[in-house]
């Protein structure tokens, strides 16, 4: 019996002292072996080919074939720190700080409201945190150097637009929507509520407003048509989820008073090391590789994300959009279907002991999990037995590493010596390098979100429900009483009773009208009743 060639795994940066412990992980070496070995008839490894794949997709060619676009957020970032761009964005951004922007006697800017969703929030929240921390808007003008504070709108939920609107003054904000296409429906109706606002307010929305959108695009015109105070454009070669280093990332960055060419070259600085051929030198592909052979190329284990930082708590919910989006796919390149996929959770380390890590310790084997850890201390706490506050953390994710690799549970570890914008312009790129390389070792394109776009036209067809259900309550001015059923049926729609019992409950719970008519409800008898008149 012939044993098969042991790679070794595991990782430092002698610049940065980044680190990678894969040692946890106890990876099956003939497994390993049949990702970074030549095949037996002396076809290259398949980890040679996705690295043959990735200098084709940063030579710019068609990596997206379903939208038949290129993928260049990798490419990009090699110039965008020297360009043109770069510049008008910092130029806006210490404008707005100096209050050069505004009419004679308009106050200064005090906040700024980012308006967008998926990538468009995930990655400048992550950063906003991370860098500025999360109580940066309660901090002083002076503490924030002038600098804005920063609210986020990331759905089309009416509370968190009267939430924002009762915290930020209008007339002292920035309105930034990002919307590559123009036509987010969620991002639309977010503007269109606070144009309204300040419609009411008797402000000039178009005074307060900043857009970042691709050329030519819906939200590109009607930003130019009623003269908004700034326009950015976005590449259409880049996608929302890997978006962060450039404008989408940039702009809510420098009104916050963040260095963002700090954070691109770390990035820089990433994409230098997994551009390495030799695997033993190239974090990504060692990671690539290790999420293989953990799930069996099938994403059969799930991917727990671990931060012993509260700074980096949204680091999960933006891996968790950047690899599930990616890599969750109905059809590979071929058009076979695979349904691949690779479920990501997590919070923050210290936390997380005291919430689900009690079922990876004791219960389903169905996961690995990756510690992030931060040597440096913001503040050195010490206590009197002589260890310090940071001490203890540092404690509890080793003694949580210990204890799961005890129960022979899967375990990598990520070590940086500080987090700062360059730490996680480096943790973004790595983990951007990990999901493309990934995505071409089991052979689907990872830059698409077709599950995305069906939802969207699932929804659609539930609105125009709703707008032939307002249209036939109108004509029901002389009272109707009955189930929805009967309204599903009275509308044409009779397949669509479940979604009429929700619009119904809607309409009766926040006291809806149409042409005149009010919608009550009561339950009786096992079942919703409605009521109109």
């Amino acid at each position: 019996m012939t044993t098969a060639p042991k790679t070794k795994f595991g990782f430092v940066d002698p610049k940065t002292r980044f680190t990678l412990d894969l040692s946890g992980m106890r990876l099956p070496p003939a497994a390993v072996a049949r990702l970074v070995q030549p095949t037996a008839d002396g076809q290259p490894a398949p980890i040679q080919r996705a690295h043959a794949e990735m200098q084709q997709l940063e030579a710019g060619a068609i990596k997206n074939p379903d939208e038949n676009r290129k993928v260049t957020h990798f490419s990009d970032r090699l110039t965008y720190v020297d360009s043109e761009l770069f510049r008008d964005v910092q130029a806006f951004a210490e404008q707005v700080r100096g209050n050069a922007l505004a009419p004679a006697g308009r106050p200064p800017v005090e906040a700024v409201i980012v308006n967008g969703i998926g990538g468009s929030a995930l990655g400048p929240q992550l950063l906003q945190w991370a860098v500025n921390g999360p109580y940066w808007n309660e901090l002083s003008v002076q503490a924030r150097r002038g600098y804005a504070k920063m609210y986020f709108l990331d759905n089309t939920d009416a509370s968190g637009v009267a939430d924002v609107e009762a915290a930020v003054d209008l007339a002292r904000a920035l309105v930034l929507t990002i919307s590559k296409s123009g036509g987010t429906q969620e991002t639309l109706n977010n503007m269109l509520a606070l144009g309204r606002s300040y419609q009411a307010k008797g402000l000039n929305f178009a005074d307060h407003a900043v857009a970042i959108t691709m050329p030519g695009s819906k939200l590109d015109k009607e930003a130019r048509e009623k003269n908004w105070l700034k326009i950015f454009p976005m590449a259409d070669s880049i996608g929302g989820r890997t978006s962060e280093t450039n404008i989408v990332g940039h702009v809510p960055a420098a009104l916050a008073g963040i260095d963002f060419a700090h954070f691109v070259n770390g990035a820089r600085h990433m994409d230098e090391l997994t551009r390495a051929a030799d695997i033993a030198q190239n974090p990504a592909y060692q990671l690539a590789v290790a999420w293989h052979v953990a799930g069996k190329g099938r994403g059969d284990r799930n991917m727990v994300i671990v931060p012993y930082s509260d700074r980096l708590v949204l680091l999960g919910k933006y891996l968790q959009q950047l690899v599930m989006e990616s890599l969750g796919k109905e059809l590979d390149l071929d058009g076979k279907v695979v349904h691949q996929g690779l479920n990501v959770f997590g919070n923050k380390g210290g936390t997380d002991a005291h919430a689900y890590i009690q079922q990876l310790n004791d219960g389903r084997d169905d996961f690995f999990v990756t510690f992030i850890e931060i040597l440096k201390d913001t503040r050195q706490i010490a206590f009197a037995e002589g260890l310090s506050m940071g001490d203890y953390l540092h404690a509890f994710k080793d003694g949580l590493a210990n204890a799961l690799r005890r129960k022979h549970r899967q375990v990598i570890e990520v070590v940086t010596e500080d987090l700062d914008a360059f730490t996680l312009g480096m943790l973004i790129a790595l983990y951007e390098r990990v999901v493309a390389v990934y995505a071409e070792l089991i052979h689907i394109n990872a830059f698409h979100q077709p599950g995305v776009q069906a939802y969207k036209l699932a929804s659609k067809e539930i609105n125009d429900i709703n707008l032939k259900l307002q249209h036939w309550i109108a004509t029901q001015k002389g009272g109707w009483s009955g189930s929805a059923k009967q309204a599903a049926k009275a509308i044409g729609a009779p397949g669509s009773e479940r979604e009429v019992t929700g619009m119904l409950a809607k309409f009766a719970v926040n006291a809806r009208r149409y042409g005149g008519v009010a919608i009550t409800r009561q339950f009786c008898g096992g079942a919703w009743r409605f009521n109109l008149g």
